[in-house]
């Protein structure tokens, strides 16, 4: 279909978040300070950049944004966002702390505050579209230590796929 509108069309970017709790039932947050969404409350993340796979792209944007270390896992949402003249697909990880101890967060790069924010104060927080509840549902998953959402069975960082259930048997 040919686009007969007089406004340019953005070309979709491919974009990664990191959920990452620490022990105290808290999930790290950031600040954008930058549009798309300046001023929101989101998790780190940015955009895939050439040469790395999307979980490094993952624990590099959680680190220049928050100097945090992390392990990336699985793959708990995908996101598609047309805003403000962006149009963004995200892919949401789970990303476990490398050290549980040092684990505060210092607002980096692209950021305005990064902070832990407990999981029942996020409604205080003008938050971005629908990641409450990306959040919370996460959260559930994880504190079971349920296998959910897509994972990456060979190590290699380029193929997620649910994972075995004849493992849960």
């Amino acid at each position: 279909m040919q686009n007969t509108s007089t406004q340019s069309v953005p070309v979709p970017a491919l974009g990664v978040g990191g959920i990452v709790f620490n022990l105290q039932k808290q999930v790290l947050m950031i600040q954008r300070n930058q549009p798309p969404a300046m001023g929101f409350w989101s998790i780190p993340g940015g955009k895939l950049e050439p040469g790395e796979s999307l979980a490094e792209a993952c624990q590099r944007e959680i680190k220049e944004e928050t100097g945090l270390e992390t392990n990336v896992k699985n793959i708990v949402a995908i996101v598609e966002r047309r805003i403000e003249g962006f149009h963004y697909v995200i892919i949401d990880y789970l990303a476990i702390l490398k050290d549980q101890e040092n684990s505060l967060p210092i607002a980096q790069g692209d950021v305005a505050q990064a902070k832990w924010i407990g999981l029942g104060q996020l409604t205080n927080y003008n938050l971005v579209p629908g990641l409450a509840e990306i959040i919370m549902r996460t959260y559930s998953m994880h504190s079971a230590n349920h296998s959910a959402g897509l994972y990456d069975v060979d190590a290699t960082g380029t193929d997620y796929i649910l994972p075995d259930v004849s493992e849960f048997r």
